[in-house]
């Protein structure tokens, strides 16, 4: 049996509009592309379904258009819900900006999923399990209502559960009394550069990973990705390493940090070691960036293809149960 993948955190609507390149302050310019889809933590959940984990949304979802499309997504996907969903409110959305070398750029307009109330976190503390690998984003830690909450949470996970952080671009903006007890219980930190620089101070990767080894409980474990270079583990006990990454040509980054880190609890919770589970992670990035859209993390035949001739190709294989 394998853990299963938890979100607890945000799953709201993508509104992605593909553009030439960003405007001035004050500008304009023509979109080229536009579709709505599901976004947020969804990406997660869905790159550790398709590699054959249970996946699960422990947040909260509302009804009106948004709403429905996430919950639609999250069906399509055999990704299952905690909550009910809100009668009041709509889920919120995200515009995500993509230019033509495939950089994102996000304005979030938060909706139910940011309403969380104590009740709720009860009953997501009573339908965990142990064995669960729970996924927490700073984007759910940053918002004054449910960061308190969210961040209580993680000293009710059940014995066994591996709680993995990923602080998210607002990490600077988490109050410290929201952040510190999260990092306390946190067993893995996934942040890319740019994140980890903000919360140590160092531009170096390998150095930051260092840094927030150190951030974290004793056997805790760190990830630092570092977009087409990999990512840098530092594993428990262990100084950090680099784990090279799959050159390709990126056409949509959007979703990528979310394909890695869904790819990386999944192989974890189906039993590979870290090192392997982040190689792993580091090519299904790869794939998620060579297609359009958010959520185009590989499934694992898929991920096979693409590792063609590496050891890890045939491991993913003879793991299948699927």
């Amino acid at each position: 049996m394998t853990g299963r993948v938890v979100l607890a955190g945000n799953v709201l609507a993508d509104l992605v509009i593909e553009v030439p390149a960003l405007p001035e302050r004050g500008g304009d310019v023509l979109g080229t592309r536009t579709e709505t889809t599901a976004g947020g933590g969804f990406n997660t959940l869905v790159a550790a379904r398709r590699l054959g984990t249970e996946a699960v949304y422990a947040g909260l979802h509302g009804t009106g258009p948004h709403g429905d499309l996430v919950r639609a997504a999250l069906a399509a996907e055999d990704i299952g819900t905690l909550l009910p969903a809100r009668t009041d409110l709509d889920t919120g959305f995200t515009v995500a900006l993509v230019d033509a070398g495939g950089e994102r750029t996000f304005v979030t307009s938060f909706g139910a999923e940011a309403t969380l109330a104590p009740a709720d976190v009860a009953a997501i503390t009573a339908r965990l399990r142990p064995g669960d690998l729970v996924q927490l984003s700073g984007y759910g830690l940053v918002l004054p209502g449910n960061g308190p909450l969210l961040s209580g949470l993680t000293a009710t996970l059940p014995a066994g559960a591996t709680l993995c952080l990923d602080p998210g671009p607002l990490v600077a903006d988490i109050p410290e009394s929201v952040l510190a007890p999260v990092l306390a219980r946190t067993d893995w930190l996934s942040a890319n550069a740019r994140e980890a620089r903000l919360m140590t101070g160092h531009e170096d990767p390998r150095s930051a990973a260092a840094a927030l080894v150190r951030l974290l409980g004793p056997g805790a474990g760190v990830l630092v990705r570092a977009d087409k270079d990999g990512c840098w583990l530092a594993a428990p006990d262990r100084p950090p390493v680099h784990v090279p990454g799959f050159p390709v040509t990126a056409v949509d980054s959007n979703g990528a940090g979310d394909a890695h880190v869904g790819a990386f609890l999944a192989l974890l919770g189906q039993g590979f070691d870290p090192l392997t589970a982040a190689r792993g992670a580091n090519a299904a990035a790869a794939c998620a960036v060579t297609r359009r859209g958010p959520a185009t993390a590989p499934g694992r035949t898929e991920l096979a293809a693409f590792l063609a001739g590496d050891p890890l190709a045939e491991r993913l294989s003879g793991t299948w149960n699927g």
